[in-house]
């Protein structure tokens, strides 16, 4: 059985272990609890795969407060090479608010943890202002980025659009920012279409960089279509 393969198959597996809870928890009151688990033809972030251009699987659990603050763990397979580690494991604390009827702001302090790679692991405070439903702005910063001891910054605008027959349409363009000598500053974007049948949706985008991304990331920063499966609530 290959990878991609194996990854399918768990996808399956994990659905079908949650299956029996889909229709009572459609009827019970809203959860402080939700979580998800997703197939992805390629992890993606922020333009660059971490999967080396692999399908592998995500999962997440979240619990927020009735007062807005928010705790979870999130975790994919990355592959960063053969003395890489294979997972990639996020703790992460927040706090969203409305602040008026058409804004909404969020922010959260994200831990990367990469298991048996601890000289990965850094902390990102991440914010994002929210306009409208439809508009969102997002800051991060990060003192230690990649574990450098240097200073990195990422700023990006996104948009969210519903579309005939309940799909959405989703676009964000980014920016990467380094102190000298870490990484060349880079541009990423990427757009994408998605569908919710219930607690399942399947997604489909298009992401790409500008040419520093490619020399920063190589062939993992290369435009690519990545389409993903998900059960979650």
């Amino acid at each position: 059985m290959n990878h991609a393969t194996r990854c399918t198959a768990a996808v399956v597996l994990c659905a079908a272990l949650f299956a029996p809870f889909v229709a009572s928890a459609q009827d019970e009151a809203e959860s402080p609890f939700s979580w998800n688990v997703t197939g992805v033809s390629d992890y993606v972030f922020r333009g660059a795969s971490q999967t080396d251009e692999d399908p592998t699987v995500q999962a997440g659990f979240t619990y927020t407060s009735p007062v807005g603050l928010y705790a979870g763990v999130w975790g994919s397979g990355v592959d960063f090479g053969p003395d890489g580690p294979d997972a990639e494991v996020d703790y992460f604390i927040g706090y969203g608010v409305d602040i008026t009827d058409n804004v909404n702001f969020d922010v959260m302090l994200n831990r990367y943890s990469y298991p048996g790679s601890s000289e990965l692991a850094y902390n990102e405070l991440i914010t994002k202002t929210t306009f409208a439903e439809h508009y969102n702005v997002t800051v991060a910063y990060s003192n230690d980025v990649w574990n450098t001891d240097t200073n990195g910054w990422y700023y990006a605008f996104g948009t969210e659009w519903t579309l005939p027959q309940d799909f959405v349409l989703t676009a964000n363009v980014g920016r990467s920012t380094f102190d000298e000598d870490v990484a060349k500053d880079y541009t990423d974007w990427n757009i994408g279409v998605s569908r919710t049948w219930g607690l399942f949706t399947l997604g489909l985008g298009y992401y790409g960089t500008d040419s520093r991304g490619d020399y920063n990331f190589g062939k993992n920063a290369d435009d690519r279509v990545v389409f993903t499966v998900s059960v979650g609530q």
